[in-house]
Protein backbone atom coordinates (compact mmCIF):
# COMPACT_ATOMS: atom_id res chain seq x y z
CA UNK A 1 0.00 0.00 0.00
CA UNK A 2 3.01 2.25 0.45
CA UNK A 3 2.82 2.74 -3.40
CA UNK A 4 -0.55 4.60 -2.97
CA UNK A 5 0.36 7.37 -0.52
CA UNK A 6 2.74 9.20 0.83
CA UNK A 7 2.18 10.62 4.33
CA UNK A 8 4.99 13.13 3.91
CA UNK A 9 3.87 14.17 0.53
CA UNK A 10 0.21 14.98 1.96
CA UNK A 11 2.07 17.07 5.27
CA UNK A 12 4.17 18.68 2.16
CA UNK A 13 1.42 20.06 0.78
CA UNK A 14 -0.85 21.17 3.00
CA UNK A 15 2.40 23.18 4.85
CA UNK A 16 2.60 24.84 1.07
CA UNK A 17 -0.83 25.81 1.29
CA UNK A 18 0.07 27.09 5.06
CA UNK A 19 2.70 29.13 4.34
CA UNK A 20 1.28 30.39 0.73
CA UNK A 21 -2.17 30.30 0.91
CA UNK A 22 -2.33 31.46 -2.79
CA UNK A 23 -1.52 28.68 -4.09
CA UNK A 24 -4.61 26.59 -2.66
CA UNK A 25 -6.80 28.30 -5.90
CA UNK A 26 -4.36 25.71 -8.44
CA UNK A 27 -4.96 22.92 -5.92
CA UNK A 28 -8.23 23.09 -5.81
CA UNK A 29 -8.72 22.49 -9.15
CA UNK A 30 -7.05 19.12 -9.22
CA UNK A 31 -7.74 17.73 -5.25
CA UNK A 32 -10.51 17.00 -3.32
CA UNK A 33 -10.79 16.27 0.33
CA UNK A 34 -10.84 12.39 -0.31
CA UNK A 35 -7.66 12.35 -2.19
CA UNK A 36 -5.97 12.68 0.90
CA UNK A 37 -4.81 8.85 2.52
CA UNK A 38 -4.79 10.10 6.13
CA UNK A 39 -8.17 11.32 7.68
CA UNK A 40 -6.83 14.26 9.44
CA UNK A 41 -5.34 15.53 6.27
CA UNK A 42 -8.62 15.02 5.07
CA UNK A 43 -10.14 17.57 7.54
CA UNK A 44 -7.63 19.64 7.54
CA UNK A 45 -7.82 20.31 3.76
CA UNK A 46 -11.46 20.45 4.27
CA UNK A 47 -11.38 23.28 6.94
CA UNK A 48 -8.65 25.02 4.45
CA UNK A 49 -11.21 25.01 1.36
CA UNK A 50 -13.56 26.10 3.58
CA UNK A 51 -11.76 29.37 5.01
CA UNK A 52 -10.85 29.67 1.21
CA UNK A 53 -14.43 29.98 0.64
CA UNK A 54 -15.55 32.33 3.19
CA UNK A 55 -12.04 34.56 2.22
CA UNK A 56 -10.91 34.05 5.70
CA UNK A 57 -7.20 33.82 6.10
CA UNK A 58 -5.62 30.25 6.04
CA UNK A 59 -3.49 30.03 9.01
CA UNK A 60 -2.93 27.83 12.28
CA UNK A 61 -5.26 30.48 14.59
CA UNK A 62 -8.30 29.48 12.16
CA UNK A 63 -7.38 26.08 11.36
CA UNK A 64 -7.36 25.44 14.76
CA UNK A 65 -10.75 27.41 15.57
CA UNK A 66 -12.57 25.24 13.18
CA UNK A 67 -11.18 22.08 13.25
CA UNK A 68 -12.39 19.44 15.87
CA UNK A 69 -9.64 18.71 18.41
CA UNK A 70 -11.25 15.12 18.85
CA UNK A 71 -10.45 14.47 14.89
CA UNK A 72 -7.43 16.10 14.24
CA UNK A 73 -4.51 15.40 17.19
CA UNK A 74 -2.97 18.63 17.92
CA UNK A 75 0.41 16.64 16.67
CA UNK A 76 -0.53 16.30 13.64
CA UNK A 77 -0.79 19.89 12.64
CA UNK A 78 2.52 20.56 14.11
CA UNK A 79 3.68 17.85 11.73
CA UNK A 80 2.82 20.36 9.12
CA UNK A 81 3.79 23.33 10.27
CA UNK A 82 7.27 21.73 10.76
CA UNK A 83 7.09 20.46 7.63
CA UNK A 84 10.36 21.59 5.24
CA UNK A 85 8.92 24.03 2.38
CA UNK A 86 8.57 23.11 -1.19
CA UNK A 87 9.03 24.28 -4.11
CA UNK A 88 6.89 23.20 -7.54
CA UNK A 89 3.64 22.12 -5.53
CA UNK A 90 1.84 20.77 -8.47
CA UNK A 91 3.76 18.18 -8.46
CA UNK A 92 3.29 16.51 -5.37
CA UNK A 93 -0.14 17.57 -5.79
CA UNK A 94 0.09 14.98 -8.91
CA UNK A 95 1.53 12.39 -7.07
CA UNK A 96 -1.44 12.81 -4.53
CA UNK A 97 -3.75 12.19 -6.93
CA UNK A 98 -2.23 9.42 -8.87
CA UNK A 99 -2.71 7.66 -4.81
CA UNK A 100 -5.76 8.73 -4.69
CA UNK A 101 -7.18 7.17 -8.62
CA UNK A 102 -4.85 4.08 -7.53
CA UNK A 103 -6.90 3.23 -4.33
CA UNK A 104 -10.09 3.81 -5.72
CA UNK A 105 -9.15 1.32 -8.37
CA UNK A 106 -8.19 -1.25 -5.70
CA UNK A 107 -11.33 -1.09 -3.75
CA UNK A 108 -12.89 -1.30 -7.45
CA UNK A 109 -10.88 -4.72 -7.61
CA UNK A 110 -12.99 -5.68 -3.99
CA UNK A 111 -15.83 -4.64 -5.30
CA UNK A 112 -15.80 -6.65 -8.56
CA UNK A 113 -15.04 -10.13 -6.34
CA UNK A 114 -17.77 -8.88 -4.19
CA UNK A 115 -20.63 -8.57 -6.86
CA UNK A 116 -18.88 -11.57 -9.13
CA UNK A 117 -19.53 -13.61 -6.30
CA UNK A 118 -23.24 -12.67 -4.89
CA UNK A 119 -25.86 -15.35 -6.53
CA UNK A 120 -28.71 -12.66 -6.83
CA UNK A 121 -26.77 -10.67 -9.39
CA UNK A 122 -26.70 -11.24 -12.56
CA UNK A 123 -23.71 -11.13 -14.48
CA UNK A 124 -25.36 -7.98 -16.71
CA UNK A 125 -25.63 -6.19 -13.66
CA UNK A 126 -22.21 -6.77 -12.13
CA UNK A 127 -21.10 -5.43 -15.43
CA UNK A 128 -23.24 -2.66 -14.72
CA UNK A 129 -21.75 -1.54 -11.46
CA UNK A 130 -18.68 -2.01 -11.99
CA UNK A 131 -18.34 0.14 -15.89
CA UNK A 132 -20.39 2.83 -13.68
CA UNK A 133 -17.76 2.67 -10.63
CA UNK A 134 -14.96 2.89 -13.55
CA UNK A 135 -16.35 5.71 -14.92
CA UNK A 136 -16.41 7.47 -11.96
CA UNK A 137 -13.11 7.10 -11.16
CA UNK A 138 -11.89 8.26 -14.25
CA UNK A 139 -14.47 11.46 -14.32
CA UNK A 140 -13.18 12.70 -11.19
CA UNK A 141 -9.39 11.98 -12.25
CA UNK A 142 -9.60 13.85 -15.21
CA UNK A 143 -8.25 17.61 -14.82
CA UNK A 144 -7.92 20.28 -16.99
CA UNK A 145 -5.54 23.25 -16.77
CA UNK A 146 -6.64 27.01 -18.01
CA UNK A 147 -5.43 27.97 -20.83
CA UNK A 148 -4.04 31.73 -21.18
CA UNK A 149 -4.87 33.99 -24.00
CA UNK A 150 -1.83 33.47 -25.74
CA UNK A 151 -2.67 29.69 -25.91
CA UNK A 152 -6.31 30.58 -26.71
CA UNK A 153 -5.37 33.08 -29.50
CA UNK A 154 -2.73 30.51 -31.07
CA UNK A 155 -5.37 27.71 -31.01
CA UNK A 156 -7.96 29.49 -32.92
CA UNK A 157 -5.29 30.89 -35.36
CA UNK A 158 -4.50 27.22 -35.71
CA UNK A 159 -8.09 26.57 -35.93
CA UNK A 160 -9.40 29.48 -38.68
CA UNK A 161 -6.32 28.23 -41.15
CA UNK A 162 -7.43 24.70 -40.87
CA UNK A 163 -10.70 25.80 -41.98
CA UNK A 164 -9.00 28.15 -45.04
CA UNK A 165 -7.24 24.74 -46.42
CA UNK A 166 -10.67 23.65 -46.68
CA UNK A 167 -11.74 26.02 -49.47
CA UNK A 168 -14.02 27.80 -47.20
CA UNK A 169 -15.96 24.58 -47.65
CA UNK A 170 -20.01 24.72 -46.15
CA UNK A 171 -19.15 21.34 -44.48
CA UNK A 172 -17.15 20.91 -41.76
CA UNK A 173 -18.32 18.17 -39.75
CA UNK A 174 -20.05 14.26 -40.71
CA UNK A 175 -22.66 15.08 -43.96
CA UNK A 176 -26.14 14.87 -42.62
CA UNK A 177 -26.87 13.82 -45.95
CA UNK A 178 -28.54 16.43 -47.42
CA UNK A 179 -26.92 19.70 -49.21
CA UNK A 180 -29.01 22.24 -47.74
CA UNK A 181 -29.02 20.99 -44.05
CA UNK A 182 -25.34 20.66 -44.13
CA UNK A 183 -25.37 24.08 -45.40
CA UNK A 184 -27.39 25.61 -42.70
CA UNK A 185 -25.10 23.30 -39.58
CA UNK A 186 -21.85 22.71 -41.57
CA UNK A 187 -22.26 19.28 -40.75
CA UNK A 188 -22.47 17.60 -37.46
CA UNK A 189 -19.30 18.66 -35.54
CA UNK A 190 -17.08 16.79 -33.42
CA UNK A 191 -18.00 17.05 -29.37
CA UNK A 192 -21.52 17.86 -30.83
CA UNK A 193 -24.43 16.26 -29.17
CA UNK A 194 -27.63 15.98 -31.52
CA UNK A 195 -31.13 15.63 -30.61
CA UNK A 196 -33.60 14.57 -33.55
CA UNK A 197 -36.89 14.78 -31.59
CA UNK A 198 -40.79 13.96 -33.69
CA UNK A 199 -44.16 12.73 -32.74
CA UNK A 200 -44.27 8.54 -33.93
CA UNK A 201 -44.58 8.37 -37.56
CA UNK A 202 -42.75 11.28 -38.46
CA UNK A 203 -39.78 9.34 -40.07
CA UNK A 204 -36.98 10.13 -37.64
CA UNK A 205 -35.36 6.70 -37.54
CA UNK A 206 -35.70 6.58 -41.90
CA UNK A 207 -33.52 10.56 -41.84
CA UNK A 208 -30.80 8.70 -39.60
CA UNK A 209 -30.46 5.98 -41.50
CA UNK A 210 -30.44 8.06 -44.65
CA UNK A 211 -27.94 10.22 -43.04
CA UNK A 212 -25.85 6.15 -41.45
CA UNK A 213 -26.26 5.25 -45.10
CA UNK A 214 -24.15 8.61 -46.63
CA UNK A 215 -21.72 8.51 -43.83
CA UNK A 216 -20.74 5.02 -44.15
CA UNK A 217 -21.07 5.03 -48.19
CA UNK A 218 -18.12 8.10 -47.92
CA UNK A 219 -16.25 5.68 -45.75
CA UNK A 220 -17.10 6.62 -42.44
CA UNK A 221 -17.82 4.20 -39.08
CA UNK A 222 -21.02 4.71 -37.90
CA UNK A 223 -22.29 2.86 -34.74
CA UNK A 224 -26.28 2.43 -34.16
CA UNK A 225 -27.71 1.63 -31.25
CA UNK A 226 -31.61 0.67 -31.78
CA UNK A 227 -34.09 0.16 -28.47
CA UNK A 228 -37.14 -0.58 -30.90
CA UNK A 229 -36.17 -2.41 -34.17
CA UNK A 230 -34.50 -5.38 -34.81
CA UNK A 231 -30.94 -5.30 -36.86
CA UNK A 232 -32.97 -7.41 -39.89
CA UNK A 233 -35.98 -4.23 -40.40
CA UNK A 234 -33.60 -1.43 -40.08
CA UNK A 235 -31.73 -3.28 -43.06
CA UNK A 236 -34.54 -3.54 -44.81
CA UNK A 237 -35.25 0.37 -44.81
CA UNK A 238 -31.77 0.85 -45.50
CA UNK A 239 -31.82 -1.07 -48.97
CA UNK A 240 -34.96 0.27 -49.85
CA UNK A 241 -33.34 3.71 -49.67
CA UNK A 242 -30.30 2.78 -51.55
CA UNK A 243 -31.53 0.76 -54.07
CA UNK A 244 -35.06 2.17 -54.73
CA UNK A 245 -37.06 -1.02 -54.25
CA UNK A 246 -39.88 -0.17 -52.36
CA UNK A 247 -39.72 -1.17 -48.81
CA UNK A 248 -43.11 -3.57 -49.09
CA UNK A 249 -41.46 -5.28 -52.03
CA UNK A 250 -38.36 -6.40 -49.71
CA UNK A 251 -40.74 -7.44 -46.99
CA UNK A 252 -42.65 -9.82 -49.27
CA UNK A 253 -39.17 -10.75 -51.39
CA UNK A 254 -41.38 -9.32 -54.35
CA UNK A 255 -38.18 -8.66 -56.84
CA UNK A 256 -37.96 -8.28 -60.37
CA UNK A 257 -34.97 -10.11 -61.82
CA UNK A 258 -33.22 -6.47 -61.71
CA UNK A 259 -34.26 -5.80 -58.83
CA UNK A 260 -32.78 -9.33 -56.99
CA UNK A 261 -29.65 -7.72 -59.50
CA UNK A 262 -30.10 -4.47 -57.72
CA UNK A 263 -30.03 -5.68 -54.28
CA UNK A 264 -27.60 -8.53 -54.51
CA UNK A 265 -25.01 -5.29 -55.88
CA UNK A 266 -25.93 -3.01 -52.72
CA UNK A 267 -25.26 -6.31 -50.64
CA UNK A 268 -22.26 -6.68 -51.66
CA UNK A 269 -21.39 -2.78 -51.25
CA UNK A 270 -22.34 -2.77 -48.01
CA UNK A 271 -20.52 -5.97 -46.74
CA UNK A 272 -17.50 -3.64 -47.18
CA UNK A 273 -18.78 -1.39 -45.20
CA UNK A 274 -18.06 -0.18 -41.33
CA UNK A 275 -21.89 0.01 -39.90
CA UNK A 276 -22.12 -1.26 -36.45
CA UNK A 277 -25.55 -2.18 -35.03
CA UNK A 278 -26.36 -2.50 -31.65
CA UNK A 279 -30.26 -3.97 -31.18
CA UNK A 280 -29.97 -5.88 -28.27
CA UNK A 281 -33.36 -3.28 -27.46
CA UNK A 282 -31.86 -2.72 -23.89
CA UNK A 283 -28.36 -0.25 -22.99
CA UNK A 284 -27.45 1.77 -20.31
CA UNK A 285 -25.33 5.05 -20.29
CA UNK A 286 -22.32 2.68 -18.92
CA UNK A 287 -23.16 -0.21 -21.16
CA UNK A 288 -22.82 2.32 -24.16
CA UNK A 289 -20.13 4.41 -23.48
CA UNK A 290 -18.50 1.04 -23.03
CA UNK A 291 -18.99 -0.82 -26.61
CA UNK A 292 -18.41 2.77 -28.05
CA UNK A 293 -14.95 3.00 -26.50
CA UNK A 294 -14.06 -0.60 -28.12
CA UNK A 295 -15.19 0.32 -31.03
CA UNK A 296 -13.44 3.50 -31.46
CA UNK A 297 -10.39 2.50 -30.29
CA UNK A 298 -9.75 0.28 -33.65
CA UNK A 299 -8.63 3.16 -36.23
CA UNK A 300 -9.83 0.79 -38.91
CA UNK A 301 -13.23 1.18 -37.99
CA UNK A 302 -13.16 5.04 -38.32
CA UNK A 303 -16.03 5.37 -35.83
CA UNK A 304 -17.26 9.21 -36.90
CA UNK A 305 -20.66 9.07 -35.70
CA UNK A 306 -22.95 7.28 -32.93
CA UNK A 307 -26.70 6.97 -33.13
CA UNK A 308 -29.22 5.95 -30.11
CA UNK A 309 -32.47 5.51 -31.55
CA UNK A 310 -34.36 6.34 -29.63
CA UNK A 311 -33.01 8.37 -25.97
CA UNK A 312 -36.13 7.80 -23.83
CA UNK A 313 -36.03 4.21 -24.35
CA UNK A 314 -32.32 3.93 -22.53
CA UNK A 315 -31.93 2.47 -18.93
CA UNK A 316 -30.83 4.62 -16.22
CA UNK A 317 -28.54 3.54 -13.67
CA UNK A 318 -29.55 2.80 -9.80
CA UNK A 319 -32.52 4.11 -8.06
CA UNK A 320 -33.09 7.79 -9.02
CA UNK A 321 -36.23 9.11 -10.96
CA UNK A 322 -36.73 9.16 -14.55
CA UNK A 323 -35.86 13.13 -14.80
CA UNK A 324 -32.57 12.59 -13.01
CA UNK A 325 -31.97 9.57 -15.01
CA UNK A 326 -32.31 11.23 -18.67
CA UNK A 327 -30.45 14.48 -17.54
CA UNK A 328 -27.30 11.29 -16.56
CA UNK A 329 -27.84 9.92 -19.94
CA UNK A 330 -27.91 13.32 -21.93
CA UNK A 331 -25.02 14.55 -19.60
CA UNK A 332 -23.28 11.22 -20.66
CA UNK A 333 -24.06 11.19 -24.46
CA UNK A 334 -22.24 14.96 -24.68
CA UNK A 335 -19.30 13.94 -21.97
CA UNK A 336 -18.62 10.99 -24.44
CA UNK A 337 -19.27 13.22 -28.24
CA UNK A 338 -16.57 15.46 -26.80
CA UNK A 339 -13.88 12.73 -25.49
CA UNK A 340 -14.18 10.78 -28.63
CA UNK A 341 -14.49 14.06 -30.58
CA UNK A 342 -17.72 12.49 -32.50
CA UNK A 343 -20.60 13.83 -33.06
CA UNK A 344 -23.03 11.55 -31.30
CA UNK A 345 -27.13 11.83 -32.38
CA UNK A 346 -29.97 10.70 -30.03
CA UNK A 347 -33.55 10.50 -31.62
CA UNK A 348 -36.26 11.70 -29.22
CA UNK A 349 -39.84 11.52 -28.88
CA UNK A 350 -42.03 14.45 -28.24
CA UNK A 351 -45.07 15.01 -25.37
CA UNK A 352 -48.37 14.61 -26.63
CA UNK A 353 -49.14 17.86 -26.08
CA UNK A 354 -48.06 18.88 -29.69
CA UNK A 355 -51.50 17.11 -30.79
CA UNK A 356 -53.36 19.48 -29.27
CA UNK A 357 -52.63 22.32 -30.89
CA UNK A 358 -53.69 24.47 -34.09
CA UNK A 359 -50.56 24.46 -35.15
CA UNK A 360 -48.48 21.22 -34.40
CA UNK A 361 -44.90 22.26 -35.30
CA UNK A 362 -42.72 20.80 -32.86
CA UNK A 363 -40.78 23.42 -30.38
CA UNK A 364 -38.14 23.25 -27.97
CA UNK A 365 -40.63 22.95 -24.73
CA UNK A 366 -42.49 19.59 -26.56
CA UNK A 367 -39.80 17.41 -25.68
CA UNK A 368 -39.91 14.93 -23.34
CA UNK A 369 -37.69 15.89 -20.30
CA UNK A 370 -37.27 18.39 -21.65
CA UNK A 371 -34.80 20.28 -19.46
CA UNK A 372 -31.61 18.33 -19.36
CA UNK A 373 -31.48 17.21 -23.12
CA UNK A 374 -32.28 21.10 -24.07
CA UNK A 375 -28.90 22.09 -21.91
CA UNK A 376 -26.69 19.50 -23.11
CA UNK A 377 -27.53 19.73 -26.86
CA UNK A 378 -25.38 21.62 -28.97
CA UNK A 379 -27.88 20.76 -32.28
CA UNK A 380 -32.16 19.88 -31.37
CA UNK A 381 -33.96 18.99 -34.60
CA UNK A 382 -37.27 18.02 -35.35
CA UNK A 383 -39.04 16.24 -38.32
CA UNK A 384 -42.39 16.94 -39.05
CA UNK A 385 -44.59 16.35 -42.00
CA UNK A 386 -47.93 18.05 -42.59
CA UNK A 387 -49.49 15.37 -44.58
CA UNK A 388 -49.26 12.93 -41.85
CA UNK A 389 -52.02 14.64 -39.91
CA UNK A 390 -53.56 15.28 -42.52
CA UNK A 391 -53.97 11.67 -43.17
CA UNK A 392 -55.14 11.14 -40.05
CA UNK A 393 -57.62 13.53 -39.90
CA UNK A 394 -58.93 12.53 -43.36
CA UNK A 395 -59.16 8.66 -41.28
CA UNK A 396 -61.29 10.14 -38.58
CA UNK A 397 -63.63 12.00 -40.56
CA UNK A 398 -64.06 8.48 -42.71
CA UNK A 399 -64.67 6.60 -39.40
CA UNK A 400 -67.19 9.21 -38.11
CA UNK A 401 -69.01 9.42 -40.98
CA UNK A 402 -69.41 5.43 -41.17
CA UNK A 403 -70.20 5.23 -37.51
CA UNK A 404 -73.27 7.17 -38.76
CA UNK A 405 -74.10 5.69 -41.51
CA UNK A 406 -73.10 8.43 -43.70
CA UNK A 407 -71.17 8.45 -47.22
CA UNK A 408 -67.95 10.06 -47.05
CA UNK A 409 -65.85 11.27 -50.49
CA UNK A 410 -62.58 11.67 -49.58
CA UNK A 411 -60.17 14.70 -50.79
CA UNK A 412 -57.21 13.80 -49.25
CA UNK A 413 -54.49 12.58 -51.97
CA UNK A 414 -51.98 9.89 -50.94
CA UNK A 415 -48.60 11.50 -52.51
CA UNK A 416 -46.05 9.37 -52.53
CA UNK A 417 -43.69 12.28 -51.84
CA UNK A 418 -44.54 14.36 -49.19
CA UNK A 419 -42.79 17.39 -48.11
CA UNK A 420 -41.27 17.47 -44.94
CA UNK A 421 -39.40 20.12 -42.78
CA UNK A 422 -36.39 19.73 -40.55
CA UNK A 423 -36.70 22.51 -37.98
CA UNK A 424 -34.11 23.56 -36.09
CA UNK A 425 -34.52 24.42 -32.73
CA UNK A 426 -31.15 25.29 -31.30
CA UNK A 427 -27.94 25.12 -32.63
CA UNK A 428 -25.10 26.55 -30.11
CA UNK A 429 -23.27 27.40 -32.91
CA UNK A 430 -25.39 28.86 -35.88
CA UNK A 431 -28.66 30.00 -37.05
CA UNK A 432 -32.29 27.91 -36.39
CA UNK A 433 -34.67 28.06 -39.19
CA UNK A 434 -36.24 25.01 -41.23
CA UNK A 435 -35.13 23.49 -44.21
CA UNK A 436 -37.38 21.64 -45.98
CA UNK A 437 -37.02 17.94 -47.71
CA UNK A 438 -38.86 15.67 -49.63
CA UNK A 439 -39.66 12.16 -48.31
CA UNK A 440 -40.49 9.12 -50.46
CA UNK A 441 -42.78 6.95 -48.85
CA UNK A 442 -42.79 3.98 -50.48
CA UNK A 443 -38.65 4.15 -50.04
CA UNK A 444 -38.64 5.28 -46.36
CA UNK A 445 -36.23 8.35 -47.63
CA UNK A 446 -35.32 11.44 -47.65
CA UNK A 447 -33.97 13.51 -50.21
CA UNK A 448 -33.30 17.23 -51.08
CA UNK A 449 -36.05 18.90 -52.50
CA UNK A 450 -34.20 19.87 -56.19
CA UNK A 451 -33.37 15.99 -56.96
CA UNK A 452 -36.73 14.56 -55.32
CA UNK A 453 -38.04 14.30 -59.25
CA UNK A 454 -34.29 13.74 -60.22
CA UNK A 455 -34.15 10.65 -63.35
CA UNK A 456 -31.71 7.69 -61.93
CA UNK A 457 -28.39 7.98 -62.25
CA UNK A 458 -25.56 5.48 -62.66
CA UNK A 459 -24.08 4.57 -59.93
CA UNK A 460 -21.05 1.69 -59.68
CA UNK A 461 -21.32 -0.70 -56.97
CA UNK A 462 -17.55 -2.52 -55.58
CA UNK A 463 -18.46 -6.54 -55.78
CA UNK A 464 -16.74 -8.31 -53.47
CA UNK A 465 -17.07 -11.65 -55.04
CA UNK A 466 -13.74 -13.72 -56.04
CA UNK A 467 -14.02 -12.52 -59.69
CA UNK A 468 -13.81 -8.84 -57.92
CA UNK A 469 -16.13 -7.59 -60.47
CA UNK A 470 -17.59 -4.20 -61.02
CA UNK A 471 -21.09 -4.02 -61.54
CA UNK A 472 -23.14 -1.25 -62.72
CA UNK A 473 -26.68 -0.38 -61.93
CA UNK A 474 -28.94 2.84 -62.06
CA UNK A 475 -30.07 3.32 -58.85
CA UNK A 476 -31.11 7.24 -57.97
CA UNK A 477 -28.93 8.96 -55.21
CA UNK A 478 -29.87 8.95 -51.53
CA UNK A 479 -29.10 12.84 -51.47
Amino acid sequence: MDSVYSINIERAVLSSVLFNPEEIEDILGVLKPKDFYLPAHQKIFEVMMKLHGDDMPIDEEFIRKRIDSKAVDDSILLEILSANPITNTLAYVREIKDGAVKRELTTLATTIKKVSLEEETSANDALDVVQGELYKISTDSATSELKDMEEITGDTLSYIKKMKELGNKHLIGETTGFYDLDKRTTGFNEGDLIIIAARPAMGKTALVLNMALKNVEMKKGVILFSLEMPAEQLMLRMLSAKTSIPLQNLRKGDLDDNQWSNLSAAFDDLNTKRLFVDDGGSININQLRARVRKLAQNEDNNISMVIIDYLQLMQGTGNKDRHQEVSDISRGLKMLARELKIPIIALSQLNRGVESRPDKRPMLSDLRESGAIEQDADIIMFVYRDDVYKERDEARKEKEAKDKGEEYKSTFVNKPVEEAEIIIGKQRNGPIGTVKLDFQKQLTRFVDKENSNEAPIEVVFESVSDTNRETQIDVPDIL
